[in-house]
């Protein structure tokens, strides 16, 4: 007889692995995002941030949200800021920090990375009608207690 808390964990662990190899090897966008605004995935995720900030984002604030050291933001932002994607300009509360902020061709190439992100990967459309909704109601779930 299996140990019904063991079961499960396995269960967790085999649904993970499912969700893994369907995000991350068949319905990778990551790829083709990088491959339509012609720049790393970290550029792209960055420019994301940056363009769904609801008020301009330090540096400082942009390296914490991507998990990364601040010179690095820099650079990304240099890249950035030289593909007119994003502007830098100083921190009216602080002058030692610089805010980044998107321009409107950043945004635009948000959206659009946002667009080739959400797009599923066909396998999900193929799922009968039923599966597909207890999937939505579950990942719902997933996200909203995270």
């Amino acid at each position: 007889m299996t140990d019904p808390a063991v079961q499960h964990a396995d269960t967790a662990a085999r649904a993970w692995h499912n969700l893994r190899v369907l995000l991350h090897e068949r319905g990778d966008r990551r790829r083709e995002a990088t491959e339509a605004l012609g720049m790393s995935f970290f550029r792209v995720k960055a420019l994301r941030y940056i363009a769904a900030a609801t008020a301009p984002l330090t540096l400082r604030g942009l390296a914490e949200l991507l998990l990364t050291d601040p010179p690095y933001v820099t650079l990304v932002v240099d890249d950035l800021v030289g593909r007119g994607l994003v502007e830098r300009t100083e921190n009216p509360a602080d002058r030692r920090s610089k805010i980044v902020t998107a321009t409107a061709a950043g945004r635009a190439a948000a959206a659009e990375a946002e667009r080739i992100l959400d797009t599923p990967p066909p396998s999900l459309y193929d799922l009968p009608a039923e599966d597909l909704e207890v999937l939505d109601r579950v990942a719902a779930r997933l996200v909203s207690e995270g």
